[in-house]
């Protein structure tokens, strides 16, 4: 389950390249890397942050990488569902047109968090207890 969070994770940061919403009154294409036209920023940037994080602590065979990796893969998932949420409501009469790449996104995190969440943690060897005997 491991190589399937990170299979997610190259696919998040990929889908932040392509369209996101199309606004077609304004001619406006918003991408993850592109929101020109518009006061959303570069929401894709943040993802790229998360979903580094998230590859490093996954590679890192400790019970407090995964404990920290929950933290960033639900962060990313919030923040892509703010996107979701955020980047195609209605505003002023205008329903911009969402890209299969906004969803994606949104699949890709939910994805690497139920990942994490069912990869096993690497067994640890337990040194036998001595005995004190009196």
């Amino acid at each position: 389950m491991k190589w399937v969070g990170i299979l997610a994770a190259v696919v998040v940061i990929v889908s932040c390249f392509f369209p996101w919403v199309i606004i077609d009154s304004r001619n406006i294409t918003i991408s993850g890397i592109d929101a020109s036209g518009t006061n959303y920023g570069k929401p894709g940037y943040f993802n790229f942050l998360l979903t580094a994080v998230y590859l490093i602590l996954t590679l890192i065979p400790r019970i407090w990488a995964k404990r920290a990796n929950l933290f960033f893969a639900t962060l990313n998932l919030a923040w892509s569902f703010r996107n979701f949420i955020l980047l195609a409501k209605c505003e002023g009469g205008e329903c911009p047109v969402r890209q299969p790449a906004l969803t994606i996104l949104l699949v890709a995190s939910i994805v690497m968090l139920v990942a994490l969440i069912l990869t096993p943690l690497a067994k640890q060897k337990k040194e036998p207890e001595e005995s004190y005997s009196r």
